[in-house]
């Protein structure tokens, strides 16, 4: 009977407190519908809006480069890197989250100055209130250019 008790107790204390799992799982089905939501913005080309999800101080990495550090700055350079974009899919093979951390495999498709391409990526976003505070990008960025058929990188650098 003791034992009856102290189950009961436990689960008037879970719902007195919250279920941190519950919360947890709430947590990152929302940071995944964010990050769902940045990637359709992307295959629609809805810049602004891309711009506007990340926090005002948010960063974007390229790992191969110094990160972007501001709205302003990220859309200047998506500006840069846009320009000559005829169209972008970015075909989401795996997504999930760990540790708190949208991880997201992916292929981008594009046609770059009627030259078509694709690339595969790794990103990992740290979504934090809705917004993204910090978006890391893994892929190799000779290839990107390749793909793109450019021979000078979008900061000016020669590949």
């Amino acid at each position: 009977m003791a034992n009856i008790w102290i189950l009961a107790a436990s689960v008037l204390a879970m719902v007195a407190i919250g279920n941190p799992t519950q919360a947890a799982a709430t947590d990152d089905a929302k940071k995944l519908a964010v990050a769902k939501e940045m990637f359709e913005a992307w295959n629609k080309q809805d810049w602004a809006k891309v711009v506007g999800m990340f926090s005002p101080d948010g960063s974007l990495h390229s790992m191969m480069v110094d990160p972007i550090i501001g709205r302003d700055a990220i859309g200047r350079r998506l500006a840069a890197l846009t320009d000559g974009l005829e169209t972008i899919h970015l075909n989401v093979k795996n997504l999930g989250v760990i540790n708190g951390l949208v991880y997201v495999e992916r292929q981008d498709e594009f046609v770059f100055k009627g030259k078509p391409g694709k690339v595969p990526v790794v990103g990992v976003l740290d979504i934090q209130n809705g917004q993204v505070k910090e978006w890391r990008e893994y892929y190799d960025r000779a290839e990107l250019l390749r793909e793109m058929g450019v021979k000078v990188d979008f900061d000016g650098h020669a590949r």
